[in-house]
């Protein structure tokens, strides 16, 4: 049944940005695990059960990197998770793939530059416009969706 409905090139195209865009959020999972272990920066006390109370105290901090990617992180579920649901319902909806394709392909690259905009600490406006690109094509798709289905 799956491989009946992959045979749609629009349905394809958004599985395949929508897992890009999936598993980039979920690298920073462990990017911020990375960096709380080489900060030496940590959230939770039993994070550092074993360590001697003198080193809780060093370790039971906030750093600034470890909350760069987090925050990164937490941008990312809150447009990753919207472009999915709405990118879902604009896949059944039967657009265009050249549409599609431009929405999705965007959305993609957007989110990307984000994330490497957020973590390199680029000069802004690089992140502002990268998430307003992603939240823009995010609205297209919601309207071209509402447009279509729209029953008053």
């Amino acid at each position: 049944m799956l491989a009946d409905l992959m045979q749609d090139e629009v349905l394809r195209a958004f599985s395949t940005y929508a897992l890009i865009v999936i598993l980039k959020m979920m690298m920073l999972a462990p990017l911020t695990a990375y960096y709380r272990l080489t900060r030496g920066a940590f959230a939770n006390e039993e994070d550092v059960a074993f360590k001697s109370a003198e080193e809780k105290k060093k370790l039971l901090r906030t750093d600034r990197n470890v909350e760069r990617v987090r925050r990164c992180h937490l941008n990312d579920l809150e447009n990753v998770v919207p472009f999915v649901l709405v990118g879902l319902f604009y896949t059944l909806s039967g657009p265009e793939l050249s549409s599609a394709l431009l929405h999705f392909r965007i959305f993609a690259g957007a989110r990307v530059f984000h994330t490497i905009s957020y973590i390199g600490a680029l000069p802004q406006p690089c992140r502002a416009l990268s998430f307003f690109l992603g939240l823009l094509v995010t609205f297209s798709m919601a309207y071209n969706v509402l447009s279509e289905v729209l029953v008053i």
